[in-house]
């Protein structure tokens, strides 16, 4: 624990303050940034910087020549004060004076010291590095001497140190719970965007940088006795370019059909960097009798808190219509969606225009929920109606043994 001090105790809301360890140091841990607060010629000054603790002290850098670390060179220190802030939610009251916001905050006073020791300040800035990215520091050049001798470091002890926390609903008077108007908390969140290479770069993406893996997006290997689903690569352009090239297959489709293997290439990395966003896990389809390529399909848009999925994206070669093919690729998702992610519901969307497309839905036992009015644009800037079906997990069973029985019946694939 650290000790409440005449600067560290609060004179208001006393409930949401915390002193123990365990919570000032992991409030720091997840911060990249803080507020420095010191005084310089007699004028307050604050400057955002990067944060790092290491043990019971939390660190900052910056150029040698700036106010604060100019101003720590004397034997003294420098008298400072550090919040870390975050903030989690918005909170709207029905009256504007219960208006609040949620967060969690970490104040800390002290005097911090300049960090001289070249041992110290290498082992600090390689520590910053590693909290940017755990494995950075062996990923990157280390600082020069010169480098190192223009960084400066100042380090506070975790001495006087609170924790405030807010994470509470609207504290509205109860004479106002009446009054007609919306009243909530709106939850704010930090995550981390796709990596942006700068220009030049071509190595690959660290994986420390990309984002954590889903289940619902594991590029996994879905095996039956008529199809085979394997996660689509770059390198099948030119085959699935020969298995989709015809007309009937792009009809109903919002994008143009591919021209050449570069157009279906330029196709499959925008599918590639759906599947880096989050959005999308795509599959080509293959022939397990013939090993022949004959399609694609994903799963897009994956919720895992409501634990739902869509199926779309199909495109099957013509030849490889009324076979086995299509019927047992959507048995392996819906295993794999109902079983395995253990989904509450699967979703369709295909033209209302299409009523092959919606037949075929329809077979697999999906429901039709309704019309989705101009909810897809096409390359042409028109807008598309689309038929909306869903599956339940209650519906599964029955759906399953139905599938089966057809897969049992289905043509078979010539050889």
């Amino acid at each position: 624990m650290y000790p409440p001090t005449g600067r560290t105790t609060a004179s208001r809301y006393r409930d949401r303050m915390h002193y123990d360890r365990e919570t000032v140091h992991a409030l720091i841990d997840e911060a990249y940034h803080c507020a420095l607060g010191f005084t310089v010629d007699g004028e307050p000054r604050v400057l955002p910087t990067l944060v790092v603790r290491v043990d019971d002290t939390l660190y900052v850098h910056g150029s040698t020549g700036s106010r604060p670390l100019l101003a720590a060179r004397d034997g003294a220190g420098l008298p400072v004060c550090v919040a870390v802030t975050h903030l989690d939610g918005l909170v709207f009251g029905r009256s504007q004076f219960h208006h609040s916001a949620n967060y969690r905050s970490v104040v800390a006073h002290g005097t911090a010291r300049l960090v001289t020791d070249e041992q110290e300040k290498a082992r600090v800035l390689t520590a910053l590095v590693e909290k940017l990215g755990a494995g950075r520091s062996a990923d990157s050049r280390p600082p020069t001497r010169r480098e190192l001798a223009e960084t400066a470091v100042l380090a506070l002890p975790l001495r006087e140190v609170s924790v405030r926390i807010r994470a509470a609903g609207v504290s509205d008077e109860p004479a106002d719970y009446d009054l007609p108007y919306w009243a909530g908390v709106v939850p704010l969140r930090v995550t981390r965007g796709l990596p942006e290479p700068d220009a030049g770069v071509t190595a690959p993406v660290p994986a420390y940088l990309r984002p954590a893996p889903s289940p619902w997006l594991e590029p996994v290997v879905l095996r039956g006795e008529h199809v085979v689903l394997e996660p689509l690569d770059e390198s099948h352009a030119e085959e699935l370019y020969a298995a989709l090239d015809d007309e009937e297959v792009w009809r109903y489709v919002g994008s143009p059909r591919p021209g050449g293997v570069d157009e279906m290439a330029a196709n499959i990395r925008s599918a590639l960097d759906a599947h880096r966003r989050g959005v999308r896990m795509p599959w080509v389809q293959r022939c397990a009798v013939t090993g022949a390529m004959v399609g694609t399909t994903s799963y897009y848009q994956p919720d895992e808190e409501l634990r739902t999925v869509e199926i779309g994206y199909t495109q099957l070669g013509r030849p490889w219509w009324r076979t086995g093919i299509n019927t047992e690729a959507k048995l392996l998702l819906l295993t794999r969606a109902f079983e395995e992610l253990d989904a509450v519901r699967v979703t369709w969307q295909t033209s209302s225009l299409n009523e092959r497309s919606q037949r075929a839905i329809a077979r697999l036992g999906a429901v039709r929920e309704g019309t989705l009015r101009s909810n897809r644009r096409r390359a042409d800037g028109t807008w598309r109606e689309s038929a909306l079906y869903s599956m339940l997990d209650s519906e599964w069973p029955n759906a399953q043994a139905t599938l089966r029985e057809r897969l049992r019946r289905a043509a078979p694939v010539a050889s």
